[in-house]
Formats: structure tokens, C-alpha cells, sequence
């Protein structure tokens, strides 16, 4: 398998590319295009779900793009660490019954020596929004790349 840069230890430079890069490919929604930023034997930890290895992770991404609807994201860049990262993010999406929620979450990143992601622990919690208090609509502009977002 390739190399998946930027590769660790990280600077403050490559670290804000990763979460960039992480950003924009779980923003296509692409399961299969997701997992390739993963080892082969990548454990998560997502909420009260605990996945391991690839095949589970397109399982896991599938059914979860499937129930959060018009998903969009942001990252941003919390510290970083010689080959981890941690991250902040708010997603918005909405479910079959119309309502709309925004997911507050965490994330800490463990890269191997080729830039793969060996392991991720997600802490999320969702709150019901009003359709007209959404503020993320689909993949970040350029111009608001390494803008941070606010808290609420």
C-alpha cells in the first residue's frame, strides 16, 4: 500500500493538511473512498460502536450515511503530537422524519509510519436543530479553509 501523506511526526503545517484532507473526504460521503485513509487493521471507537479493519469501516460509514442525511462537515485541528492528532468537528445532517441535528464531537488520530490511520476514538453528541439554524452546507468553500467555527 502507498504512503498517505502528510506522514508523521507532524508540524502544525502537515497536522491542519490531515485534518483538511480527512475533512474533505468524509464530506463525499464515499464509504470505500473514506476507508483508504485507514490501515488495513484500523480500530475505532465511535460513540458506543467499536470497529476494526476496513471492511467494517465501509460497513459502519454505509449505514451511517444512509441514516444521516445531507451530511456536511467541519474539522478543526485541537493538538497534535509526533504521530497523533486531535481534532474538534460539527456535523449537521438530518434524518427520515425531516429533523435536523447538529453533532458536536472530538476525535483523537493514531498514524502509523506511512500516514494511515492505526486508530480513531470518537466522542459525539447530537443536538435537534431547526432547519433554519444550519450552518454548514456541504464541503467547506476555499475561502473558509483554516477557519475555525464557532462553538454553538
Amino acid at each position: 500500500m502507498a504512503d498517505r501523506p502528510p506522514l508523521p511526526p507532524f508540524t502544525r503545517e502537515t497536522a491542519v493538511q490531515k485534518v483538511q484532507a480527512a475533512e474533505d473526504a468524509w464530506n463525499t460521503r464515499d464509504p470505500h473512498k473514506v476507508a483508504l485513509a485507514y490501515s488495513e487493521d484500523s480500530v475505532w471507537r465511535n460513540r458506543g460502536t467499536f470497529v476494526t479493519g476496513r471492511a467494517e469501516i465501509v460497513a459502519f460509514l454505509t449505514a451511517k450515511w444512509q441514516r444521516e442525511l445531507d451530511y456536511a462537515l467541519r474539522k478543526d485541528l485541537w493538538a497534535f503530537d509526533g504521530n497523533r492528532i486531535a481534532v474538534r468537528f460539527q456535523y449537521e445532517s438530518h434524518d427520515a422524519d425531516g429533523q435536523w441535528w447538529r453533532s458536536y464531537g472530538n476525535e483523537l488520530w493514531e498514524f502509523d509510519e506511512r500516514g494511515l490511520m492505526t486508530r480513531r476514538e470518537a466522542s459525539i453528541n447530537d443536538v435537534a436543530i431547526e432547519e433554519h439554524e444550519r450552518r454548514i452546507f456541504g464541503p467547506r468553500p476555499e475561502a473558509e479553509r483554516g477557519a475555525t467555527f464557532p462553538l454553538q
